[in-house]
């Protein structure tokens, strides 16, 4: 008993708490404690070891300087993990509207006759590298063209439509359809469109020797002589003439431009956007509020008025033929004065007999009695009166 009642009186005097008032200055907020052990304690209870007090002393350092690598690891990690799930969490959402949308697209194509071939977004991004700049052809008024490769290993081109239309997803499928049934060896055939969301874009074939106005005022890679020019504006004219009078529903393209004119392999010309004007009224314009189209290819009666007709794209025409033979474009002011206008030029040529001094100095021989004849198809083509300007382009080998 002796022994218990002596081990319960060293518990109750280690156990009894003692009170030490310390004075201690403290800078920057932090204060570091120091408790160091006695050495004394036991292995066994209540047998043998020494007993006492743990804790022997207590040192303060005042102006401890904190490492602040904890801190940083303690606050940097779960900011770090929160980031990823945020992340991975907008793209698990963003995967999942684009499985709706195109859910949605294909609730949009039943019923459509014919129903238009449609691509999905991630299918398109993956094709142009994310439409990366190095694979950009070029750029008109209706948006971006990327140069892209499909899965099957088809080249194509893709078009990002940025312009805004009126039209909703309904109406957009139902032009794309009837856009994809006109079909003519001079028109660039479009393979299908992407309607994702708010987004559309369309699919072309991809022509390898680009557009007209690179071939006319680019780095020269192509030469383009007299019989080349000659049957790019006779096929020119026949793309125009099914749009306008064979194709159901009629189609007035309303930017006519050398750009517009893409060559294939062997330089035969293919009118490209020719469904863009249907897919947008006529308030949507990259040029003017009210006429799409190009300052200098505009006809007069469209340009201020407004008045649309087939012979707008007649007028677009004519202006493109005298580009074509003469290889400048309709304006450039680095020109003196009396050339800077190419109608003004070429209608001042022809007061003065002087017509064949229209053309290209680059080429080497032409057919004179070809190249009269363009010339006086662009100045019927090109009358400042509709009323005076032929209706259909009057073109024969």
């Amino acid at each position: 008993m002796k022994s218990l009642e002596y081990l319960k009186a060293c518990f109750i005097s280690a156990m009894r708490c003692i009170l030490f008032k310390f004075l201690i200055s403290v800078t920057g907020n932090h204060l570091e404690i120091h408790l160091f052990w006695a050495g004394k304690g036991t292995t066994g209870i209540p047998t043998t070891g020494t007993y006492g007090p743990a804790i022997s002393a207590i040192s303060v350092v005042p102006n401890f300087k904190p490492s602040h690598t904890a801190l940083i690891a303690v606050v940097t990690i779960p900011v770090v993990a929160l980031a990823l799930i945020l992340i991975f969490s907008i793209l698990y959402m963003k995967r999942e509207k684009e499985e709706e949308d195109d859910d949605d697209d294909d609730e949009v194509l039943l019923g459509i006759s014919p129903r238009p071939n449609t691509f999905s977004y991630s299918e398109l991004k993956a094709a142009t590298e994310d439409f990366n700049p190095s694979n950009k052809l070029g750029e008109g008024g209706f948006g971006p063209v990327y140069k892209g490769t499909l899965s099957d290993g088809k080249v194509v081109a893709v078009k990002q439509l940025s312009v805004a239309s009126n039209q909703g997803k309904d109406q957009f499928v139902t032009e794309i359809a009837t856009i994809s049934a006109v079909q003519h060896r001079n028109l660039v055939k479009l393979y299908g469109c992407c309607i994702g969301g708010n987004r559309r874009l369309l699919v072309y074939e991809y022509l390898v020797n680009k557009s007209l106005d690179h071939a006319l005022w680019g780095k020269k890679d192509l030469h383009l002589d007299w019989p080349t020019r000659f049957n790019i504006c006779l096929l020119t004219a026949k793309g125009l003439a099914y749009l306008h009078e064979e194709s159901r529903p009629k189609i007035v393209h309303r930017d006519v431009k050398a750009s517009n004119i893409l060559l294939d392999a062997e330089l035969c010309p293919k009118i490209s956007d020719f469904g863009l004007a249907k897919l947008y009224d006529d308030k949507k314009t990259h040029i003017t509020s009210r006429a799409a189209g190009t300052v200098g290819c505009l006809a007069p009666e469209y340009a201020m008025r407004g008045h649309l007709t087939e012979k707008v794209d007649v007028f677009s025409f004519g202006v493109v033929a005298l580009e074509i033979i003469t290889g400048r474009p309709n304006s450039d002011n680095r020109l003196e004065d009396g050339r800077v206008y190419l109608l003004n030029w070429a209608w001042t040529l022809h007061e003065n007999n002087q017509l064949l001094s229209l053309l290209d100095r680059t080429l080497a021989e032409f057919d004179e009695n070809e190249a009269l004849r363009v010339i006086g198809v662009a100045f019927l083509c090109t009358q400042a009166a509709m009323e005076s300007r032929v209706r259909t382009i009057l073109f024969q080998r």
